[in-house]
Formats: C-alpha cells, sequence, structure tokens
C-alpha cells in the first residue's frame, strides 16, 4: 500500500493518541472529518492499522516485578512450551527469535516468588536466563516513514 504524507501524518498521530477524535485527527491533518475517517478506515482494512489499545502500568496493579526471560527451548518441546508457558498469565511478550536462545518472554509478576515460580515452569523446557528490568526508555516507539523508507541515521 502507497502512503502519502497525510496517510503517515495519521499514522503518527494514532499510534500516540489510538483514542482521538477523528475531528481532532482531521484538524491536525487539515483534512475534513469524513475525509479523515475514511482514510483511517483505508489504513484499518489494508491491515496497516490492526488495533487500539490502552496502554496500562503493571506497578499501578501492583506487579512491580519485570523480567526479561530468555529460553533457550528443546526442539521436542516447543509445542508444549508453547502451550504451557507461553500462555501464562505473567507473560506480556513472547517471541520466538533466532540465536542462541529461542524465546524472548517480557514478564511481569507480584514477587520475587512468584518469578522464580515462572522461571521454573520455564526451566521445564530448556534452559533460561533471566534479567530483570531497571527501567524501559523506549517502549511501542512509533513506526516512522524514516523507517519505512531506510533513513534511520541522522
Amino acid at each position: 500500500m502507497e502512503l502519502d504524507d497525510v496517510d503517515w501524518k495519521l499514522l503518527d498521530l494514532l499510534q500516540r493518541d489510538g483514542r482521538m477524535t477523528f475531528t481532532e485527527l482531521a484538524k491536525r491533518v487539515s483534512l475534513s472529518a469524513p475525509a479523515t475517517t475514511e482514510r483511517v478506515r483505508r489504513l484499518e482494512q489494508a491491515g496497516v492499522v490492526t488495533g487500539y489499545a490502552a496502554v496500562v502500568d503493571p506497578q499501578r496493579l501492583g506487579l512491580p516485578i519485570e523480567a526479561i526471560v530468555r529460553v533457550r527451548v528443546r526442539s521436542l518441546d516447543t509445542p508444549r512450551f508453547r502451550e504451557r508457558v507461553v500462555t501464562m498469565a505473567q507473560v506480556r511478550d513472547a517471541d520466538h527469535v533466532t540465536g542462541d536462545d529461542c524465546w524472548l518472554l517480557r514478564v511481569v509478576c507480584r514477587s520475587m516468588v512468584e518469578l522464580e515460580g515462572f522461571v521454573e515452569q520455564a526451566q521445564r523446557y530448556g534452559d533460561t536466563t533471566t534479567s530483570l528490568v531497571f527501567s524501559s526508555h523506549v517502549r511501542n516507539r512509533p513506526i516512522t516513514r524514516e523507517v519505512v523508507d531506510g533513513i534511520v541515521y541522522r
């Protein structure tokens, strides 16, 4: 799908605030509300915009421990790992990756005891390496035209 400057501006605005009204979007891109609505619907139908979500702070919900758990799953155990570990409620993100580790999991827990239990479950399927997250400096950075066009160095 070919995107023009207005499409990119809409994507930028929606990635930063998915609850922005069509009226506000229209003002920001200098189009009418119906034209803006049509463009956003076109982006949705093309699969460029796949959904809208609230960003929730796990700490405010009593989940102060965040960790990255890397797992080297034995190949025969992959289906069971997907079924039993990836589906656990503590898992916020699960990426099947190349390299020494097979899986990269971002998990949140109420306590170190809970994290220990989670890691023990994951270790049933292979070796793990766990890193506690001190802070996150970039999360869900919007995808921009510069990245898509390959203009990433300044």
